[in-house]
C-alpha cells in the first residue's frame, strides 16, 4: 500500500514550530485539558485531590476498576497548573515513600539472619510505594506516555528540590524495565514514513538542526540513512535516532552533509559510514541508554546492505572545548593556552565574525594540541570532561582524528572553535562472524579425523 508523501510546508506552517507543543508533555495533556475544560486553580485542593484518587488506586483490588481509577487520576493529574504540580510532588515524595522505621527493622532481621527470605522482605520494604503506584497508573490508556510526561516536568524541579531525587529515582528505575532494548522496535526512516513522524524528527533534531522539508528530504536520500527506536506505548514517537551519511573516505567537515544541494552519491561505491547525528527525543527518559544498542544495531544492518563498508565513524562535537577554555581548569594546560587563543574565544563568546583564514598555522596548532588535551585527559572523575567523549569512549569507540574547522556554523565556532572530532567504532561483520564460526566449528571436526 502506497503512503502519502507530505506536502512541504509554508514558511508558516506548525512544522517551524510555532501553533504546535514542542514537548511530549503539551502534546499528551492538550487534549485531555480540553475534554475537562478549565485548568485546576493550582490550590493544595486540587493537589490532594490527586493524591487522594492515588491512595484509592493502591488499596483497588479488581484489574478493571484498577484501570478506571488510573485514568481518573491521570486526567486529574493532568489538570493540574504549575502551583498545583509543585504541591503534588510533595505529597508523593511526603506520602508515597518508604516507611524508615520498616526499612531499619527489616534491615537489622536481615544482618541477623542473612536468609533469603529476610533478603526479600528487606528489599520490598525498601522498595518505594510510589513504584507500585506508578505500575498502577500505567494501566491507563496512554499512561506511559504520561508518565513520562510526568518526569519531564519533575526533573526541571529536582535541582532547587533535592528532596524530589528519590522520587525521579523511582520513574527512571521502572523506565529502565520498561524502555529496555527487548521491547524496542528499530525502524528506518525514509521519505515514505508517515508525517506524523518526519514532523517529529524536524522538531527533535538538537545537533544540526533540519531547516524544513527540503533540508530533511536531502538527508534521507540514497546515500544517506536515518534509523529511530520506537516504543510500542509510543508509536509514533520516536525515542532515539540517528542520522547517517554514507561516503567514500572519513568526512572530516559536516557542512558538505548538510547541505541539501550536495549531489547524491551512489551508496553501493561508499566504504565509510558516518554517524554525524545521534538525537535523544524524550526529555522525561533521561537516564534510560539507547545510544549504544542503536549505534551498533545500524552498524550491523549497514554492513549486511553495504559488504563494501570498511569504517563506522562519527563526525562528532565537541562541546565543552570553548567553556573548558574559559574555565580556570587544568593548571598544567592553563599556561598553554596562548594570549591569542583567549582572544579568539572572547571573540567567539561574543558573537563576533572571525577571519579564519587569518588564524595561523602556529595558533591553529596550539588549538588543536589543546583540544586533544581536554578529549583524553580534561575528566569528571573518571570519565570525560566532555558529555560526547563521554558517551563514545564508553561505548567503545576511540578517537581517530580532529577536524579543523569541521563545523564552521556559529554554533560550531562558539562551542569548539569549529573543530570536530571522528570517534571510530569497530565491531567484526556479519562476513567476520560468519567466517569465524565457520572457522571454529570447522577446527575440531579437523581434530577429530586427525586424532582417529
Amino acid at each position: 500500500m502506497a503512503v502519502k508523501k507530505p506536502s512541504p510546508p509554508s514558511d508558516h506552517d506548525e512544522v517551524r514550530g510555532a501553533p504546535r507543543p514542542r514537548h511530549l508533555f503539551e502534546r499528551i495533556f492538550r487534549p485531555w485539558l480540553r475534554s475537562t475544560g478549565t485548568k485546576g486553580s493550582g490550590s493544595a485542593r486540587d493537589a490532594q485531590h490527586v493524591i487522594s484518587l492515588c491512595h484509592s488506586l493502591l488499596s483497588e483490588r479488581g484489574e478493571v476498576s484498577g484501570a478506571r481509577r488510573a485514568t481518573e487520576a491521570l486526567i486529574a493529574y493532568g489538570s493540574l497548573d504549575s502551583s498545583a504540580l509543585e504541591v503534588f510532588f510533595d505529597r508523593l515524595v511526603d506520602e508515597f515513600s518508604p516507611d524508615p522505621s520498616r526499612v531499619e527493622r527489616a534491615a537489622s532481621i536481615y544482618i541477623a539472619d542473612s536468609s533469603q527470605a529476610n533478603l526479600v522482605r528487606l528489599q520490598t520494604e525498601v522498595e518505594s510505594p510510589r513504584q507500585e503506584l506508578f505500575r498502577r497508573l500505567n494501566m491507563a490508556p496512554g499512561a506511559t506516555a504520561m508518565l513520562v510526561g510526568m518526569r519531564e516536568q519533575l526533573l526541571k524541579t529536582v535541582d532547587a528540590h533535592p528532596e524530589r531525587r528519590g522520587l525521579d529515582a523511582d520513574l527512571e528505575h521502572l523506565f529502565r524495565s520498561w524502555f529496555n532494548r527487548g521491547f524496542l522496535v528499530l525502524q528506518r526512516i525514509d521519505w515514505r514514513t508517515p508525517a506524523l513522524i518526519l514532523e517529529r524528527l524536524i522538531e527533535y533534531e538538537a545537533v544540526h538542526q533540519i531547516e524544513g522539508w527540503r533540508d530533511l528530504r536531502r538527508r534521507l536520500a540514497d546515500d544517506r540513512r536515518c534509523y529511530a527506536f520506537f516504543h510500542p506505548a509510543l508509536p509514533d514517537e520516536p525515542l532515539i535516532f540517528i542520522e547517517v551519511a554514507l561516503t567514500r573516505g572519513m568526512a572530516a567537515r559536516v557542512q558538505p552533509l548538510l547541505n541539501p544541494d550536495e549531489a547524491v552519491a551512489d551508496p553501493s561505491d561508499t566504504d565509510c559510514a558516518i554517524f554525524y547525528s545521534i538525537t535523544n527525543c524524550q526529555k522525561g527518559l533521561q537516564g534510560v541508554s539507547f545510544g549504544n544498542f542503536l549505534i551498533k544495531q545500524v552498524a550491523e544492518d549497514l554492513g549486511r546492505e553495504f559488504p563494501r563498508l570498511k569504517t563506522f565513524a562519527t563526525l562528532s562535537p565537541i562541546p565543552g572545548f570553548t567553556r573548558w577554555l574559559e574555565s580556570p581548569g587544568d593548571a598544567a594546560a592553563r599556561i598553554l593556552i596562548p594570549p591569542n587563543l583567549a582572544s579568539l574565544v572572547e571573540l567567539v563568546e561574543r558573537g563576533e565574525p572571525l577571519d579564519l583564514g587569518a588564524i595561523g598555522a602556529e595558533l591553529r596548532s596550539a588549538t588543536c594540541a589543546l583540544c586533544a588535551y581536554y578529549l583524553l585527559h580534561a575528566k569528571r572523575g573518571h570519565e570525560p570532561l566532555d558529555p560526547v567523549a563521554r558517551f563514545h569512549l564508553a561505548n567503545g569507540a576511540r578517537v581517530e582524528r580532529l577536524n579543523w574547522m569541521g563545523d564552521t556554523s556559529p554554533r560550531g565556532l562558539r562551542q569548539s572553535l569549529g573543530l570536530m572530532v571522528n570517534y571510530v567504532y569497530r565491531w567484526p561483520t556479519s562476513n567476520e562472524i560468519t567466517r569465524r564460526m565457520r572457522n571454529n566449528t570447522g577446527s575440531p571436526r579437523q581434530a577429530s579425523s586427525n586424532d582417529s
